[in-house]
C-alpha cells in the first residue's frame, strides 16, 4: 500500500498535482493514514485553530470550538451546533422568477417556477457558495448530512473523540 507525503495530498487538495499522478492516487489502496494528513492539509487552509474533525464541502467543515462541535466556514464564520441544520445560518438565494432563473440558465429551458424554485446558501461572511438546492416550492430546507462523529472516530479512525 502506497503512503504518500503530506506535501503530495496538499498539492491533491489544491488540483495542482499532476493528472497522472492524481489518477494513481485514486487507483491505489488507501493509505492508513491518509484520512489524518487529508485533516492535517485542511488545518493549514483556514485562518484559526479550533481543530477540524470533519470535511463536509471545499469550505465547510465540522469544528472542535471551545462552545462545542460547530458547522464553519473557511473564513471562520459559524453556523451553529453540527447536528443542527447549517444552511439555517446561511444566507439563502431562493430563485423562483422566471427572470431569476433565466440567470443562470441563460440559453436553455428553465424549471417551471411553479413547481420548482433553487436555493442558494451563501456564507454571510465570505460569499463563498456552499450549497445549491432545487426543490418544489415550500419544501423545507433539506438538511442532508447528520454525521455519527464520535462512531466515525471510535470504530474508523480508532481514535475516540473525548
Amino acid at each position: 500500500m502506497s503512503s504518500y507525503p503530506k506535501e503530495t495530498i496538499r498539492e491533491l487538495v489544491a488540483g495542482t498535482l499532476p493528472w497522472h499522478q492524481t489518477k494513481q492516487i485514486m487507483s491505489a489502496y488507501k493509505d492508513d493514514d491518509r484520512f489524518l494528513t487529508y485533516l492535517a492539509v485542511l488545518q493549514d487552509r483556514v485562518p484559526w485553530k479550533d481543530r477540524i474533525l470533519l470535511p463536509i464541502s471545499d469550505h465547510l467543515f465540522i469544528a472542535e470550538t471551545p462552545g462545542g462541535r460547530v458547522t464553519k466556514c473557511e473564513c471562520g464564520r459559524e453556523f451553529g451546533h453540527y447536528k443542527k441544520n447549517w444552511k439555517l445560518g446561511a444566507h439563502i438565494r431562493v430563485r423562483k422568477s422566471k427572470e431569476a432563473l433565466r440567470e443562470i440558465y441563460p440559453n436553455s429551458d428553465i424549471p417551471d417556477p411553479e413547481w420548482m424554485e433553487i436555493r442558494e446558501f451563501i456564507c454571510q461572511s465570505c460569499g463563498t457558495l456552499h450549497e445549491v438546492e432545487a426543490a418544489a416550492p415550500g419544501y423545507p430546507i433539506v438538511h442532508d448530512f447528520d454525521p455519527d462523529l464520535e462512531g466515525f472516530y471510535r470504530e474508523w479512525l480508532k481514535q475516540p473523540l473525548e
